[in-house]
């Protein structure tokens, strides 16, 4: 794995072994154990797009490794003034040891990575979101035990989340079913490649209630992404019936999880009853976020293996 750009680069083993040093990051954390296996290295954060959680659990992950983190506005660098993306990747490899991008095109992040001689780490792109469905994907297996043969449900738009959820989910042996409504739905390329498994079942389906039959675990993301905002009024109308709800929950498995990436808007894609009822878990997810990237910036970032 030279870099992380989206969930269908790697394979089922690497997703496992980003999990499973995930989990021993988070160990560590815990148990006050001194864990700075990227001493001296210094990543570069690129945000064309705004974030609470990315900067934050990037930033302290780096801190927590013993590296540093270096905070670039798209709007205050050169990139945000036409400089050509093979350029900046170039600079950037020259002072630096790995590259996070959080932006819009997928296409841009992938030119970045070709032309860069470090690791480059998708925060996010309109196409896809790895670093979430990695600390998804922890979050599940904490709670559950297992990943594969469970059943991953994801109620509304067929946007990055639920683009790189399907990968992810389908990987690792999970079921996987989505209900979006008619001209929402996930990306062709990641279609096709659902079409291509065969150990793990996925359903496309406009029935919310059918999505959900024997869910183990629910998630949802909010209607209107960011660069939608104008799309707001016009989203809410067409996603009523796409919500996460208590209805919804009764046609689930006993004891199944709710996940959320975060922002909720409660009262439109999950209610707050629901929500509320499953906080825990959805927090877990979000700190999840900084184990997981851990993981991530560890395993692109070091030379030596952990001892």
């Amino acid at each position: 794995m030279k870099d992380l750009l989206k969930l269908l680069d790697l394979s089922k083993e690497e997703i496992i072994q980003i999990l499973n040093v995930g989990d021993q990051m988070k160990y560590n954390q815990k148990h006050g154990l001194t864990h700075n296996y990227l001493q001296g290295k210094t990543l570069a954060m690129i945000f064309e797009k705004n974030s609470t959680r990315t900067r934050i659990s990037f930033e302290t992950g780096m801190h927590q490794l013993g590296g540093h983190a270096l905070f670039l506005s798209g709007k205050e660098s050169q990139i945000g003034r036409g400089e050509p993306v093979e350029d900046t990747a170039r600079v950037i490899s020259r002072y630096c040891d790995g590259i996070m991008i959080r932006t819009y095109s997928q296409e841009g992040v992938e030119k970045l990575a070709e032309y860069a001689s470090i690791p480059v780490i998708n925060g996010l792109t309109d196409f896809a979101h790895p670093c979430q469905v990695l600390a998804d994907l922890m979050t599940i297996r904490e709670y559950q035990s297992k990943l594969e043969g469970l059943k991953m449900c994801f109620i509304g738009d067929g946007n990055n989340m639920v683009n790189s959820l399907i990968v992810g989910g389908l990987k690792v042996g999970m079921d996987v079913s989505v209900a979006c409504p008619e001209g929402y739905d996930p990306h062709p390329d990641v279609l096709e490649f659902a079409k291509g498994v065969t150990d793990a079942q996925f359903t496309l389906t406009r029935d919310p209630i059918e999505a959900a039959k024997g869910a183990d675990v629910v998630l949802t993301d909010v209607w209107a992404s960011m660069g939608q905002e104008e799309e707001h009024a016009k989203r809410k109308a067409i996603f009523q019936g796409y919500q996460v709800n208590a209805e919804l929950m009764k046609a689930t498995n006993p004891g199944c999880l709710v996940q959320h990436c975060l922002p909720a808007h409660r009262g439109e894609e999950i209610t707050s009853d629901v929500f509320e009822a499953h906080a825990g878990e959805i927090f877990d997810e979000a700190e999840n976020r900084l184990h997981a990237q851990k993981a991530v910036l560890y395993l692109l970032m070091k030379e030596n293996h952990l001892d």
